[in-house]
């Protein structure tokens, strides 16, 4: 009998020490391998009243903050987490000691195999410090582009394919001057009248560094490219108020589902990319009024005027089908969904139903520009 219970306390305690090796928190690091190059990630778990949250490290890209594990969960020997600000999900099975997961890391609709290990204190990375602020133009600078290039750009693009500034350098590829002027004076083409048809056909790469020191502001850089369409295109023009056709933006009856930003940096990122459920519109460190704007731009007929009052800097990532309405009849050629997953909703639904937004197309009085006169640019 005396044997028979020691057999049992000893069972009981291997049982203890397997479910303390299969508890999830602390640092978990591999190397994921994409095909530019090897990264190596840590994902931080930790436990807060009894919930599992999570950070995750990629220590080989400079510059890039900690991002935060937007779910984490663990059944049994299955753990899955999710970065959203990046769209990406992992899944993988924990090895029987608790000090391996074997699994796969999806972005987008791409999967890479990632198999994690549970860091000691021998065998940590080191964590990189948080990078520093990037250092902002002063508020009160009027900056010009220092020196700018103009080259046609010939590849038969019909679309702007990049609108970008890393630190000080700006470029943009395949765009046509009316994509300048609605990005340097935040309209929709139907707000650009009386302009030759040339201005949406011809398109352009344009590079050039501003002659002030710090990262502009949104509103700086669209300063530095309204000084380069005068100079360099001879444009000008006037303005008028009309009423057109818009969308108007407003919070939904239920309050909006926004979610504020984990980054920082006077700039914000705005685009579109494959989603698992249909291509999906990200805005990172941005604004609602730098999101109408995109969608202005580039994915609407019509102008979009925000009237929600809210004024913070949020993450948002859509994702939606489009229909022939959208990107001027041509979307963006995004895989569709595997075979299994649901399509996501159309783009007014998905808007209401993920963000708390409504769009609603009505007249109402926006700004108009008038081209007096315009040119093709001058050679560099």
């Amino acid at each position: 009998m005396k044997r028979l219970m020691l057999w049992m306390v000893s069972l009981a305690a291997l049982s203890g020490v397997a479910l303390q090796a299969q508890d999830l928190v602390g640092n978990w690091q591999g190397t994921l391998k994409v095909p530019s190059k090897d990264l190596r990630v840590i994902v931080a778990v930790t436990k807060d009243d009894g919930r599992l949250q999570g950070k995750f490290y990629s220590i080989d890209q400079q510059g890039i903050p900690s991002l935060k594990v937007t779910s984490i969960s663990q059944d049994g020997s299955t753990i899955k987490f999710a970065v959203d600000i990046i769209g990406a999900t992992y899944e993988g099975k924990m090895s029987a000691d608790g000090n391996a997961i074997a699994g796969t890391w999806t972005q987008g609709n791409t999967p890479f195999p990632l198999d994690l290990s549970r860091a000691t204190k021998e065998t940590a990375w080191e964590i990189p410090a948080p990078p520093p602020p990037p250092k902002q133009m002063a508020p009160d600078a009027d900056p010009s582009f220092d020196v700018a290039t103009i080259k046609p750009n010939n590849t038969g693009a019909t679309s702007i394919q990049q609108l970008t500034i890393n630190g000080r350098d700006f470029e943009t590829r395949a765009s046509s001057l009316a994509d300048l002027i609605k990005f340097a004076y935040d309209l929709q083409v139907k707000q650009i009248v009386g302009a030759p048809d040339w201005i949406d056909k011809d398109r352009y790469d344009v590079s050039g560094t501003p002659d002030h020191e710090g990262a502009p502001s949104v509103e700086q850089l669209r300063v530095m490219i309204r000084k380069l369409l005068a100079e360099r295109f001879q444009l000008k023009f006037h303005h008028e108020t009309r009423e057109l056709p818009a969308f108007v933006l407003t919070v939904g009856k239920d309050g909006s589902k926004l979610q504020p930003t984990e980054l920082n940096g006077p700039l914000p990122g705005i685009g579109m990319r494959p989603g698992k459920s249909g291509p999906e519109l990200i805005v990172r460190n941005g604004t609602l009024k730098d999101l109408t704007g995109f969608l202005q731009m580039l994915v609407l007929d019509r102008p979009v005027v925000d009237k929600t009052g809210l004024t913070s800097k949020y993450d948002i990532t859509v994702p939606f089908t489009p229909d022939d309405s959208l990107f001027n009849g041509n979307p963006p050629p995004f895989p569709k969904p595997a075979d299994g997953v649901e399509p996501a909703p159309d783009l007014f639904t998905a808007i209401q139903q993920q963000l708390g937004l409504k769009l609603t197309a009505e007249k109402t009085q926006v700004d108009v520009v008038v081209i007096d006169h315009v040119e093709k640019p001058s050679s560099n």
